[in-house]
């Protein structure tokens, strides 16, 4: 089983408590992004809980004690010094991901990611997010990005699935056609 399969399994797990105990879905994911966090922000804390040479029992504790000083809810308490007993920290980067997909999927939000040749304004932006929410029934939350290679048009990431409606990718459709029929 891979990591992120696990860090899947384990959000899922986390997830369905929370949700059974009616617990905040939102509060857990602060949480658990501000606990990732602070590994980020402490390479040393890190790299001690991620270090297999480290007694299980210390990492055990040292998680402890820091979700008892950060007054973390006991489920996601819970989970962290599990994975600390089951030296699986490492999983917490991709745990984080796929709750956070978990999450946007129960609150019916979709990520979205437009590129563009050019900065969008802000009124084709809205408008974008606007019909994007009209297609997928959902909730947008649109990320922009700049990207003068596809010389105009845009192209769009909605979750798993990309349209390429690019200048760039139009003029290879083409020149494909053309060497077809060539």
């Amino acid at each position: 089983m891979t990591s992120r399969t696990a860090a899947k399994r384990y959000a899922r797990a986390l997830f369905d408590v929370v949700l059974k105990e009616q617990g905040s879905l939102p509060q857990i994911e602060q949480e658990l992004a501000g606990f990732v966090g602070l590994l980020t922000e402490h390479p040393t804390l890190a790299k001690v809980l991620l270090n297999p040479a480290v007694p299980v029992p210390r990492k055990r504790a040292a998680v402890a004690e820091l979700t008892a000083r950060a007054q973390t809810m006991p489920v996601l308490a819970k989970l962290l010094v599990l994975l600390a007993e089951r030296d699986r920290l490492a999983l917490l980067d991709d745990l984080l991901a796929a709750y956070r997909e978990r999450l946007h999927d129960h609150q019916k939000i979709v990520a979205v990611e437009v590129t563009t040749a050019m900065a969008l304004s802000d009124e084709h932006a809205q408008a974008i997010e606007r019909s994007l929410a009209q297609v997928t029934s959902r909730t947008v939350s649109l990320r922009t990005k700049v990207d003068a290679s596809i010389v105009g048009g845009l192209v769009a990431r909605v979750g798993g699935t990309v349209y390429d409606g690019s200048v760039t990718r139009q003029l290879e459709r083409m020149r494909q056609r053309l060497v077809e029929n060539a």
